[in-house]
């Protein structure tokens, strides 16, 4: 058993509670980030001065290696698969996944005097009935669950409709209707849904209205006597692949990489607001991204750039590209700059994680499936709480384990993008894939029928976590 030691919050030195900004990537890759990846075709200048003043964990994970389910984990600090979401995503018309009593991070920052802003893409459903009305406000939504103001677009940017929402109802209804556009990878503008739209909704004005709101919510909650909490997930390098005339050619990597780029400037334009309005060494700023890059081997093999790096697979899947992710932290003053971790961490943690530096206590019964990794971050120690493995979740629904240098994936196949999604078990072959991720980072042996004690233990394992009777002895 891994022994988590305690830590008393006075070290922190809270007397002030931060400001908190936590920014969500949409597909970015772990190998996009230069910081990440010496070898990165695609230039991220201030993602890398990020973690240059703050910490760079290698080995954190989404909770899903897909959208909705990761935005839920991260949000209550619970894995999705315990929800009526077993697999894939939300659409665009969805009802809401978050329950009103769920606990989740804004509303414990809430009720502790922050004041919470969210801007960008929401993707957790909007209201209780299904399909969405878009005509009327919704009953529920981010406002529900402890926003005191939102604003974005209610799933991917490629999912009709295709709207403006503000606080709980539209801008705009979506009274128009756009037709379908085509991967860029096959010649297409960027690869959108055909459905609904509100009249002057600009797919390619998307980013840069978040980047300004994003700005202009900073400036806002500023000049208030409070502290403040703002998410800010971005929809994209998500496609559409729309990047703005000053970022076409910044990189190698075709329309991806140039996107890419251009969610590098929105994050510093971000980290710029808040220095300028004297607020940025006050602020923890917590960067991820909310699954791997949608990057099959074609791609890398076309521009000659891994956009998950070393690891198999990409979004979606269960192997390593589809959750293995990047995860930047910077609190001056707190965290140690140019540090690194090795910590296995997830986005269920953030939840424990923020309220332990907002000086603030986690609800009785909150974020389940996360501990406190704030130790981890300043420097100071190990995680606080317990915790005997991370699950991992593909698209598809496939289920993996890790515990220290091992993973078991319950299943054979990617589970996701990738094919074979699923490969049919044949006559003596064991369902299930096992990797030593120390010796084989690239997943590439599997070692179920050589370690046949080692899968046991991680099949029983991971049926306790899925039961929350994490009670169960096991070897290092």
């Amino acid at each position: 058993m891994i022994t988590l030691v305690p830590l008393l919050l006075s070290i922190v030195s809270l007397a002030d509670p931060p400001n908190i900004i936590v920014i969500l990537a949409d597909d970015l890759g772990y190998g996009d980030v230069g910081v990440y990846n010496k070898e990165s075709r695609i230039p991220t200048p201030h993602l890398d001065a990020l973690a240059q003043d703050g910490i760079r964990f290698k080995d954190a994970h989404s909770p899903s290696a897909v959208c909705t389910p990761t935005r839920y984990g991260l949000l209550t600090g619970e894995y999705a698969w315990r929800t009526r979401l077993k697999r894939w995503v939300l659409n665009g018309s969805s009802r809401s996944l978050i329950e009103d009593d769920c606990p989740t991070l804004p509303r414990s920052l809430q009720a502790n005097g922050y004041v919470t802003s969210a801007v960008g893409k929401w993707h957790l459903g909007l209201g209780t009935s299904e399909p969405t009305n878009y005509l009327e406000p919704f009953d529920t939504g981010p406002l529900s669950i402890g926003f005191d103001h939102f604003e974005g677009i209610p799933a991917s940017l490629d999912m009709e409709p295709y709207v403006w929402v503000i606080g709980d109802s539209v801008e705009a209804p979506p009274t128009n209707e756009i037709t379908r556009s085509e991967h860029r990878r096959k010649g297409g503008g960027g690869f959108w849904r055909k459905g609904r739209i509100a009249p002057h909704f600009e797919m390619q004005d998307v980013l840069p209205k978040i980047s300004r709101t994003a700005c202009r919510m900073i400036r806002s909650m500023a000049e208030q006597d409070q502290p403040f909490f703002l998410y800010v997930p971005l929809t994209a390098p998500h496609t559409p692949w729309l990047p703005d005339e000053a970022h076409r050619g910044r990189s190698t990597v075709g329309f991806y990489g140039d996107f890419v780029a251009m969610v590098d400037t929105v994050v510093g334009e971000i980290v710029d607001c808040l220095d300028a309005v004297g607020v940025g060494k006050d602020t923890l700023i917590i960067f991820t991204s909310d699954n791997g890059a949608h990057w099959p081997e074609a791609d890398v093999n076309t521009f000659g750039h891994a956009a998950n790096f070393i690891w198999r697979g990409q979004k979606a899947d269960i192997h390593e590209g589809g959750h293995r992710v990047p995860l930047i932290a910077r609190w001056s003053g707190h965290i140690p700059p140019g540090s690194s971790s090795d910590a296995t961490v997830c986005h269920t943690d953030l939840y424990p994680t923020v309220l332990a530096a907002a000086n603030v206590p986690l609800p009785t019964n909150a974020a389940p499936d996360g501990i406190n990794v704030l130790p981890v971050m300043i420097g100071s120690g190990e995680p606080i709480g317990h915790r005997d493995a991370i699950i991992h979740h593909s698209g598809d629904g496939m289920f993996a384990i890790r515990k220290g240098r091992w993973k078991l994936i319950e299943g054979r196949g990617s589970g996701g993008f990738t094919q074979p999604a699923r490969v049919q078990r044949k006559d003596g072959d064991l369902e299930v894939q096992l990797y030593d991720l120390v010796s084989d980072p690239g997943e590439t042996q599997n070692l179920a029928a050589s370690q046949s004690e080692k899968v046991t233990e991680l099949l029983r394992l991971l049926e306790a976590i899925r039961n929350r009777e994490e009670s169960v002895q096991t070897s290092q």
